[in-house]
């Protein structure tokens, strides 16, 4: 960009000094010129295909991001289920062992009946005869009496047996399924809690990959705003030259010499006051009036609502506030009074340097924010604490009152 710069200023030189800018020097300029803005190009193509490629990365990891959600939802609610299946299952064999307890006693205190019939019938002979209890009856209804007892002793210890083992089987089943039950549901939570485990690492591992995409799209598409800036930029700088060889050429005489250029032409200005004109408005109406036409395009030496550059935008905004201050860069640089950063305020003029020092201008309004017709984007908003604007302000700041 400096070689541009010397061979702009060269023009300069040249109309002082009356000696001509050759159509060689002028087109082999323009031609590096553009020859740099194709490389540029190019490389805003490769930048924009780069920034399809991570959009294109974002939304399968948005869509990943979103499966693995919903699985975490689901799993969550399947360790739930299975933590209130637990608890159930863990009354039931409260209840279960509650229910042994009690069958034991049972089971304890008809072992002690049977021990206790067992105990009598050996002491009796160990064998009760038809015959003992015939002998024995005092009478037939006695006989009759003692036969029946015999028989329902024999019966109901028989049932008391069977009772008991059926009892004690019933038992052993049921507390066979719930344990059973309680440590699969155990092995389920703990695979479950597993599961989660990893599905929240997954979590967190998308959510890393989408910061370095996010991040990655942000560098890429700042690189595409400062490429977009330098191509605008190239491309004012080959209509400054066309332009200043041809004021050049029109303006010398017969003898090769310009017929009028002083010192007074030079690109240094003077710090002068502001002229506060007639017109409705103030300063807010100058700060607020650009928001009314956020996208219109940027235009070279543009200075109306069908198309700005950066000064014009400046100086057609404040004349509505009723200030008319200059249309361009140079002039605008030493208007009013210079002011540090540190006490800016909306309304403040902020300055950039892009192909040349103070080589673009903006409305400050607040917050970080600036709004000015821009390169890439045409009038716009933009933020001066990061990225593009950040690199490229040096805190030159005028206060326009």
């Amino acid at each position: 960009m400096k070689k541009y710069l010397v061979a702009l200023t060269t023009v300069t030189v040249v109309g002082l000094s009356g000696v001509f800018l050759s159509d060689a020097v002028q087109a082999e300029t323009i031609g590096e010129i553009q020859d740099e803005r194709s490389s540029i190009k190019a490389d805003l193509s490769d930048a924009e295909a780069k920034i399809a490629d991570v959009l294109m990365e974002l939304k399968e990891l948005n869509d990943e991001i979103e499966r693995v959600d919903e699985a975490l939802v689901q799993n969550r609610e399947m360790i739930a289920t299975t933590e209130e299946d637990l608890t159930n299952t863990e009354e039931e064999v409260s209840l279960l062992e509650d229910e042994i307890s009690e069958l034991e006693e049972v089971i304890e205190i008809r072992f002690d009946i049977l021990k206790g019939r067992v105990k009598s019938y050996q002491k009796s002979g160990g064998n009760i005869g038809f015959l003992d209890v015939l002998f024995g009856s005092a009478s037939f209804g006695d006989f009759i009496s003692r036969v029946t007892a015999v028989t329902k002793i024999a019966d109901s210890d028989t049932r008391l047996m069977e009772k008991q083992e059926e009892d004690k089987a019933v038992l052993e089943e049921k507390q066979d399924k719930v344990m059973t039950k309680l440590t699969e549901l155990k092995d389920m939570k703990s695979e479950l809690e597993g599961m989660n485990a990893l599905i929240i690492e997954q979590q967190e591992e998308n959510e890393d990959k989408k910061k370095e995409l996010k991040k990655k799209e942000r560098n890429l598409l700042e690189l595409k705003a400062e490429l977009q800036v330098k191509d605008s930029n190239l491309a004012a700088l080959e209509e400054q030259i066309n332009r200043s060889v041809t004021t050049t050429e029109s303006g010398t005489n017969s003898d090769g010499n310009l017929t009028q250029l002083s010192s007074k032409t030079s690109n240094k200005v003077s710090s002068k006051p502001v002229q506060r004109v007639s017109g409705n408005g103030n300063l807010n109406t100058a700060i607020n009036v650009g928001y009314n036409h956020l996208g219109t395009p940027y235009v070279w030496a543009g200075k109306s609502p069908g198309g700005f550059d950066c000064s014009g935008f400046v100086s057609w905004a404040f004349a509505q506030g009723g200030y008319s201050i200059p249309s361009s860069t140079a002039g605008l640089q030493s208007t009013g009074t210079k002011v540090s950063y540190s006490n800016v305020q909306p309304g403040d003029l902020v300055f950039f340097n892009t192909y040349k020092t103070n080589g673009h201008v903006g409305i400050y309004v607040g917050n970080g924010n600036f709004i000015g017709a821009q390169n890439s984007t045409g009038v716009a908003v933009a933020n001066m604490t990061s990225g593009y604007w950040k690199n490229h302000f040096a805190g030159h700041v005028r206060r326009v009152r």
